[in-house]
């Protein structure tokens, strides 16, 4: 059987490791596995919860404190790892009881996969109610970029090797290079699977506060995105499905003219009935704004490794 390490990316979150660490220790998976906890230089007791787990886990506690991010830790984690694949969870959800044998299942048959968030487990009525999940019946949609899907690396799967060929998660992007790395994969040729037996069970923000936070962070990043693969489909994608969805709404957006800031702010509450919703999305719409002038970061550098099909990879860019 193939052999996995199921990374996760901890800064701080000594709170819920020991939950997400629990219901690792309940998998039954009977290939080679192993649990990498990639420290992003915390400064509470996540440690000593890890370490709680190292007589029950075939864990190790690796250090990615010299640079902040989730994607840094993540290829810090990538690197260190020698299995067959990769298997990303985060440190304040809780895996399903059968998630890995799921996930090997899933990626046994493809090489890339994305699993299932479910929200209600871990959350009370009030939290869920504020913010509609996505990647709970199908892969995440965009209205911009490459007309592919995407999916969140809270629960996402890939072949080692394929992860490393396309360079990773890209530092620079910020919240969302989970969604810059799966249109990656895919533009060098390897398609996104969904999952649905893959389950996780997610943890939502829950304070106005970090809404607002994530929201922010969320449509600032988008900014990015837009501007490194535009708003239209990529000719060059014909090795992968194109959402057919996604081409409709850019279209459709394209289509409409601007409206008044009135218009806007009353669409805006419509579309986002509760309070934290609302946040979250008055949060996106101003870190979109606030990305205008920085410098677009440049692509993850590739191995000397990389095939010549990869360079579809920097046409798209």
């Amino acid at each position: 059987m193939p052999s996995v390490s199921v990374v996760i990316a901890c800064r701080n979150a000594a709170d819920t490791l020991g939950i997400q660490l629990e219901a690792l220790s309940r998998q039954r998976y009977t290939g080679d596995w192993d649990v990498i906890i990639s420290d992003n230089g915390s400064t509470d007791h996540t440690r000593v919860v890890a370490q709680r787990y190292e007589s029950v886990l075939n864990l190790q506690i690796i250090d990615s404190s010299d640079r902040p991010g989730a994607g840094h830790a993540r290829n810090v984690a990538a690197h260190a790892s020698k299995a067959d694949f990769l298997a990303f969870c985060d440190a304040d959800d809780e895996v399903a009881d059968d998630w890995l044998i799921q996930m090997m299942a899933a990626l046994e048959r493809n090489p890339f996969v994305a699993g299932r968030f479910e929200s209600r487990k871990l959350n009370s009525e009030r939290v869920w109610r504020s913010r509609p999940l996505q990647q709970n019946t199908g892969l995440q949609e965009s209205p911009f970029g490459p007309g592919l899907p995407h999916a969140g690396a809270g629960n996402m799967g890939i072949k080692r090797e394929t992860f490393l060929t396309v360079g990773g998660f890209d530092q620079a992007v910020g919240t969302l290079e989970d969604t810059d790395l799966c249109w990656r994969v895919q533009l060098s040729g390897t398609p996104l699977i969904f999952g649905p037996d893959v389950v996780m069970h997610v943890r939502l923000r829950t304070s106005f506060s970090k809404m607002w936070r994530q929201g922010w962070s969320y449509g600032h990043a988008a900014a990015l995105l837009e501007r490194r693969y535009g708003n239209k489909p990529i000719a060059s994608v014909t090795a992968v499905t194109t959402s057919i969805a996604v081409i409709k709404a850019s279209q459709v957006a394209e289509s409409h003219q601007p409206s008044s800031p009135v218009a806007s702010a009353l669409k805006l509450m419509r579309e986002n009935p509760t309070p934290g919703a609302l946040l979250w999305a008055v949060g996106w719409h101003v870190g979109h704004r606030a990305y205008q002038d920085d410098a677009l970061p440049p692509l993850p550098a590739l191995p000397a490794t990389a095939s010549p099909s990869d360079n579809r990879l920097r046409q798209a860019g």
